[in-house]
C-alpha cells in the first residue's frame, strides 16, 4: 500500500530536489511551504506522514501542527532541526521514511 506524505520547506525548490533524490516509488509526496497549502492538501488527502523543514518559522510549524492534529488522530508530524540547515533535510527525509516506511 502506498502512503501519503507531506513534505514541507521554506522553499519548494528545497523539497523538490529531496523527492528527486529519493528513490521511494511506494510514497506519493505531496509538498508545500506554508499554512495554506497544508489545509488544501490535507482536505482533498489522506496524509500519513509530515515533515517539517526548520526554515519555516517557528509559529508557522506550530500552527501546520495544530492543524494536522486536528484534523487527523493517525498522522505523524516530523520536525528537522535548524542546525543542520537546508543540506541536512535530504538525510533527515530519507531516515525518516526508511524507518516509518520500509520497502
Amino acid at each position: 500500500m502506498n502512503k501519503n506524505v507531506l513534505l514541507l520547506g521554506r522553499k519548494s525548490i528545497i523539497v523538490e530536489d529531496v523527492i528527486r533524490d529519493l528513490d521511494m516509488p511506494h510514497i506519493q509526496f505531496f509538498t508545500g511551504t506554508n499554512l495554506d497549502d497544508v489545509q488544501r492538501i490535507i482536505a482533498r488527502h489522506n496524509i500519513h506522514h509530515v515533515i517539517m523543514g526548520a526554515g519555516i518559522d517557528i509559529e508557522v510549524r506550530l500552527q501546520i501542527t495544530k492543524t494536522i492534529f486536528a484534523h487527523s488522530d493517525t498522522t505523524t508530524v516530523h520536525m528537522k532541526d535548524y542546525a543542520s540547515g537546508a543540506e541536512g533535510m535530504m538525510d533527515f527525509v530519507d531516515k525518516i521514511l526508511t524507518v516509518l516506511i520500509p520497502i
